[in-house]
């Protein structure tokens, strides 16, 4: 019994308090009651740690968008965290794009010009999707990471340590409210021993306060040592994908230019990705039985034929040209008013423009 009564003794004092504290927070809206103010240096480490936790959600929902774009994604990895679980493994974007051109390339046939490039460029589409899950996996935990865990853990503290302040200062300025009022011998010492102790407790939790508000500075040393982690991670990222399109730029350059001009790409444009190509004045490969460039001046020149080896696949753009395959022999000559890039070529019954630039004359 005696406990029974002891709870209904503190559950009554309790709401007597929290009535205080209403009562108070009232009055001092309607402009009826005084507030005792914070000192204006404990006013601007709140401040300060409102304005980091503002900003620090903000960077870090925008980081999450910036390495996840997919909204359904990022909620579902979301509800995975929050159970514990792992999220099922699957490709992300450039990796998809890197098979579907890999599947094309292969369908198409590899030996073939436009097949080969298909392959290339999903293998090197495969190797950035690859980096861009490194990117993610390293930002989340030296970025990510330790701004969630301010948020979720520091910034609690610092907002429950906050609301006791505020609790203490209701209780403190309800007190002085009480004292003046008291007239009484009797009732204005127990209203001053009140107010001796909201006065202490008040002064204990605004040290308290300020003691975790003044960590804040070391919360934006320790983000500013993750923000450079994550630039660093950033600088990877960039630096091998660069590093891949450069690879993949040289692969597809050591295709002819002919090959390039096929999908109706002007000279300007070719140029303007800086994608090498085989000049004319250049020699072409050189084998046993075969001549410069040299040869084929000579040959545009006469009006005779000659026999050429082809050097890649080719793939007529229109009924015109003829279709080539590598290391195929044919005949080739010239037609008066031909573009000096082109010759016919002859296989069999089969006639039409080839270019100079995939042929090897023979002997």
């Amino acid at each position: 019994m005696s406990i029974m009564d002891f709870n209904v003794k503190k559950l009554a004092a309790d709401a007597g308090t929290f009535l205080s504290r209403a009562v108070q927070f009232t009055e001092e809206k309607l402009g009826q009651a005084e507030k005792t103010e914070l000192d204006a240096h404990l006013e601007n480490l709140l401040s300060k740690a409102e304005c980091t936790k503002q900003w620090t959600e903000k960077i870090m929902k925008q980081t999450e968008v910036l390495l996840q774009p997919n909204p359904n994604a990022r909620i579902e990895e979301f509800v995975y965290e929050k159970l514990d679980r792992k999220a099922p493994s699957r490709l992300n974007n450039p990796e998809l794009l890197g098979q579907y051109m890999i599947d094309a390339g292969n369908e198409f046939g590899p030996g073939t010009a436009y097949g080969n490039a298909l392959i290339k460029c999903g293998e090197t589409q495969k190797r950035i999707g690859a980096a861009d899950r490194e990117l993610m996996q390293t930002a989340a935990i030296n970025f990510l990471t330790p701004l969630r865990n301010f948020i979720e853990g520091d910034y609690k503290t610092i907002s429950k340590e906050r609301k006791l302040l505020q609790n203490k200062r209701l209780d403190l300025d309800a007190a002085k409210a009480r004292s003046k009022k008291a007239r009484a011998a009797e009732a204005k010492a127990a209203s001053d021993q009140e107010l001796r102790i909201t006065q202490s407790e008040f002064d204990r939790q605004a040290e308290i306060t300020r003691l975790l508000l003044e960590g804040i500075s070391s919360t934006h040393a320790h983000h500013l040592r993750c923000l450079n982690d994550f630039v660093e991670a950033q600088m990877t990222y960039y630096a091998q994908c660069y590093q891949y399109m450069l690879d993949l730029q040289k692969q597809l350059g050591s295709f002819p230019s002919n090959f390039l001009s096929n999908n109706n790409q002007s000279l300007s444009s070719v140029q303007s990705v800086s994608i090498p190509s085989v000049s004319m004045s250049a020699p072409l490969p050189t084998a046993g039985n075969s001549v410069v460039t040299s040869g084929f001046t000579e040959l545009k020149a006469s009006s005779g034929s000659r026999k050429a080896r082809v050097l890649y696949d080719y793939d007529a753009a229109n009924s015109s040209e003829l279709s080539l395959l590598a290391d195929e022999v044919i005949t080739v000559y010239s037609v008066l008013g031909m573009d000096s890039d082109w010759l016919m070529g002859e296989r069999g019954s089969q006639t039409g423009k080839v270019p100079i630039t995939y042929l090897e004359l023979l002997n």
